[in-house]
């Protein structure tokens, strides 16, 4: 049942960049490193360090930009390409110089917009949608505060190996409005990163991180707009993309319940934004503080680092270096080979090196179709029990190719074949011997359904008296006397012994 109200979603997701060393100085910019050991002076803010801008998060960066379908600094009254960094005042224990280096009023990219897939059913159908993105800017990550979280007071502990850290920010329009858009675009954004080499997205190691700013609008007639809508929420803390979406269908839940205690006064207008954390466990968000403004944050340029200014020679460079991208794949896959929009989503979501596997199966093949369908069910269970990547996976494209030419039609007799195979480095002859598969002609086929039509009377008076199940019981004893017999082939003679009595 719909909702009596409408829920708006903008999200804003933080995506650490793969780079081998820190933005603004030479630290290590690895994860799991022992505490506090990744660090120096200018990460720690000491006096007298000076930042130097890393040219390779730069780069990662107008990668991703560009992939997002970003302007690239096209600021009015400015040069185009011009870009700058400022200073974003606050303290905080994980922020040793007491401010951020990141960038305000002049971003290096803006404007831009992403397509995301939603359906309720996604096998039956896709609904596009676009999203639009704000702006996506390079800051320097804070530091990590270890809480004792076991309720016995222990201290805090601070980890400053994180500080320093290129992080991208990519902030989109408040253009989702349930839960399935905002975690279809989390999906897209964490793929099209992986694909782009920009960053690894690992939710659980910190490089992707994601706070969601929620309100409803609920449906009001004396308004101008037609809708009353709530004060906004930012919420933090969200680790997974299913807490992503449980925490705004709650607090959606939760914002219409405080209206309609009071419908004339809690609007935007009347508060301020708060900010919220996400208790999992207990499933509910919880008011933190209230969200500072971008005056609080006394943002002024940074006086320690000049203003970029991006060519178009860098920009073409770039532009030459992102490959095909997710949306235009899916599309091409569905063309070239006949896939279904589901099929050509999950072929991609595997990323562009199992694309590159099918597509050699395909060719080898002839066929797109069967190549998806025996790849989702042999190759993907296979990669996901063994722990495997595509790329160190036994079976070579060209094998796998080979092995469906040859392999048994029967598809339980085919998985035990290419099993065997896998798990013994057998050949596919070996293997269907091992498995007691053996090569049977139609004549010997057709000489075992008219055994079993004899030998079954009761099952051929049921069929003949109108129960269509009934042969089915024919048909599995000629399969059970003949492994790996073609079901269909089976099936056919079975019914043409049928007819002659």
């Amino acid at each position: 049942m719909a909702e009596p109200y409408k829920i708006v979603v903008g999200l804003e997701v933080h995506v650490q960049l793969l780079t081998k060393t820190k933005l603004f100085c030479g630290c290590l910019n690895q994860f799991g490193l022992p505490p506090n050991t990744a660090t120096c002076p200018v990460c720690l803010g000491l006096p007298g360090s000076l930042p130097v801008m890393n040219a390779e998060a730069f780069r990662l960066a107008l990668k991703a930009a560009l992939a997002l379908n970003c302007h690239i600094a096209s600021h009015p009254g400015h040069t185009p390409g011009f870009t700058k960094w400022d200073r974003k005042n606050y303290y905080y224990p994980d922020l040793p110089k007491n401010y951020q280096i990141s960038q305000y009023d002049l971003p290096f990219s803006h404007d831009g917009w992403l397509d995301i897939n939603v359906h309720a059913d996604p096998k039956k159908g896709h609904t596009p949608k676009r999203v639009g993105i704000i702006r996506a800017h390079l800051e320097e990550d804070a530091g990590k505060n270890q809480h004792d979280e076991s309720g016995r007071g222990g201290d805090t502990k601070v980890d400053l190996n994180r500080t320093g850290t290129p992080l991208l920010e990519i902030v989109s329009q408040p253009d989702m409005n349930t839960p399935e858009e905002a975690m279809a675009y989390l999906e897209e954004v964490r793929l099209m990163m992986r694909e782009l080499g920009v960053s690894d997205c690992e939710m659980q190691e910190g490089s992707l991180r994601c706070d969601a700013n929620v309100n409803v609008h609920v449906p009001d007639a004396s308004e101008p707009k037609g809708y009353a809508a709530t004060p906004l929420v930012e919420i933090k803390n969200l680790n997974s993309f299913r807490a992503v979406g449980r925490a705004i269908a709650y607090e959606a839940k939760r914002q219409f319940e405080e209206y309609q205690k009071n419908p004339k006064t809690y609007r935007i207008g009347n508060y301020l934004k708060t900010t919220a954390g996400w208790d999992d466990a207990k499933g509910r968000t919880e008011v933190q503080r209230h969200k500072e403004e971008a005056a609080d944050y006394r943002y002024f340029p940074d006086p320690d680092l000049v203003p970029v200014v991006v060519t178009a020679e860098q920009l073409a460079a770039v532009k030459a270096d992102l490959g095909e991208l997710p949306q235009a794949q899916r599309q091409r896959l569905q063309t070239q080979y006949g896939l279904t929009a589901y099929d050509a989503d999950v072929l991609t979501a595997k990323g562009r090196r199992t694309v590159a596997y099918f597509e050699a199966v395909a060719g080898a093949l002839g066929d797109g179709k069967a190549a998806a369908n025996r790849m989702s069910d042999l190759v993907y269970p296979a990669l996901t029990e063994r722990r495997e990547e595509i790329d160190e996976f036994p079976f070579t494209a060209e094998r796998f190719a080979a092995f469906l030419k040859g392999a048994p039609a029967n598809s339980q007799d085919r998985r035990d074949v290419f099993t065997a195979m896998l798990a013994d480095g057998l050949t596919l002859e070996e293997a269907k011997a091992k498995v007691g598969i053996k090569e049977v002609d139609e004549a010997t086929l057709r000489a075992a359904a008219a055994a079993a039509v004899a030998a079954n009377p009761k099952a051929v008076a049921d069929f003949k008296s109108g129960k269509e199940n009934a042969k089915n019981s024919i048909v599995g004893t000629v399969m059970k006397a003949n492994k790996g017999a073609p079901n269909d082939v089976v099936r056919r003679l079975v019914d043409e012994e049928l007819a002659k009595v």
